[in-house]
């Protein structure tokens, strides 16, 4: 079998079932070579969440894979000089793959792994950056010369969506380099019959959120570039109406947000949840709802996540996952990322119509079929096994 080697800086929940399948399928032969040594086992820091975090679900099961020692002074997954790895371009010669999938060139090691390989061994590219963020014409003229003399070194982009396609042709890429991979989760560890009507009314229950209500999920790190204000604003003025918000996450603004909003009644923080009652949370809702400024937000998994248990989604304009996941009107709304009375607007109507909202949320499982680590791996093993 032809040979890949995944080159990543260390474990992430998406990613690990991921390489697990793929290692599964055995159309090709697989290693990952993880270059943020220090991560790779036990608890890590995260600064979105604010507080160190250890995942209740293996990562490092049914897949081979290797660690490369980091020596970075100050090793991170967040800057360039975070990831040195001196070892690496020889540790992945010792394969001797047929091709490397890279996740993120923006590492002093990737950047020099993809510069030494490049026209020896096919390159992939994994990355779901988008053009979404606001910036100034010559911030944006800086931006393409940058990634023009990075993405030359690479053969293939493996894109996530629309968005994400868009910027790697802005980055100089043709559309023969160009395949489609979708940004995927477990869909099935989501799906609703895995949980009991009781599971869910006792999940309610526990925070006080009253049976009848249409639920709206926030599922994420509550950070500025989340626009969590103007969310819980709207929703805490809507009281007496049927209508509840419970925000699953942790972050910078956490403090600020209770403070704010903690009297609510129909404001519900449950904090940080591990992997294994994430699939609970999302049940529980009838809709997730992503308002996010137009900084940061590439993608937005728990769009995945909401649509693969069955419910409405409402996004804004700023989050890469709306183009391609979200037809308005049928599974959801996108609303522009500035413009909080469209928002409101879209919650009351799904607030007035619980069964149209039902109705959405099976529309959101047919759409999300399609965005499948099955199709995926499809993509990538496709692209190897045609090597010469």
């Amino acid at each position: 079998m032809k040979k890949l080697a995944i080159i990543t800086t260390h474990p992430i929940q998406y990613n690990a079932p991921f390489f697990a399948l793929l290692h599964k399928r055995q159309k090709i032969t697989i290693k990952v070579f993880y270059t943020w040594s220090q991560a790779v086992q036990g608890e890590k820091y995260d600064p979105g969440f604010g507080h160190t975090v250890a995942w209740d679900i293996p990562f490092l099961e049914d897949y081979p894979w290797q660690a490369v020692e980091n020596t970075s002074s100050k090793p991170d997954s967040a800057s360039y000089n975070g990831i040195v790895n001196p070892t690496l371009i020889k540790t992945v010669g010792h394969f001797n793959p047929d091709a490397i999938l890279v996740y993120g060139w923006n590492f002093k090691s990737h950047l020099q792994l993809m510069r030494h390989y490049k026209g020896e061994i096919k390159i992939l590219f994994r990355g779901d950056s988008t053009l979404l963020n606001e910036a100034s014409a010559v911030k944006t003229f800086l931006r393409k010369l940058v990634l023009r003399l990075v993405y030359r070194y690479l053969d293939v982009a493996l894109y996530a969506g629309q968005a994400n396609k868009a910027y790697f042709k802005f980055a100089g890429l043709r559309e023969s380099q160009l395949v489609f991979m979708p940004h995927a989760i477990e869909n099935q560890r989501f799906e609703p019959e895995n949980i009991t009507q009781d599971d869910i009314n006792s999940l309610k229950q526990k925070f006080n959120i009253p049976l009848g209500n249409v639920v709206l999920l926030f599922s994420g790190k509550l950070s500025d570039n989340k626009n969590l204000y103007p969310l819980c604003a709207i929703v805490s003025a809507m009281k007496g109406k049927a209508v509840s918000l419970l925000i699953v996450g942790s972050g910078a603004l956490e403090q600020r947000l209770k403070q704010e909003f903690g009297t609510s009644d129909n404001i519900h923080f449950a904090g940080f949840q591990n992997q294994e009652l994430m699939p609970l949370m999302y049940a529980v809702s009838d809709c997730v709802v992503l308002p996010s400024k137009k900084i940061n937000e590439t993608w937005g998994l728990c769009l995945n996540e909401g649509m693969a248990a069955g419910k409405a989604v409402i996004a804004s304009d700023g989050c890469g996952a709306a183009y391609d996941l979200v037809e308005q009107g049928r599974n959801g709304y996108i609303f522009p990322a500035d413009n909080f009375d469209v928002l409101k607007e879209r919650i009351e109507y799904l607030v007035a119509n619980p069964e149209r909202t039902k109705q959405m949320g099976l529309e959101s499982e047919k759409i999300i079929a399609n965005y499948s680590f099955e199709n995926g791996c499809m993509a990538i093993e496709k692209i190897v096994q045609e090597i010469a």
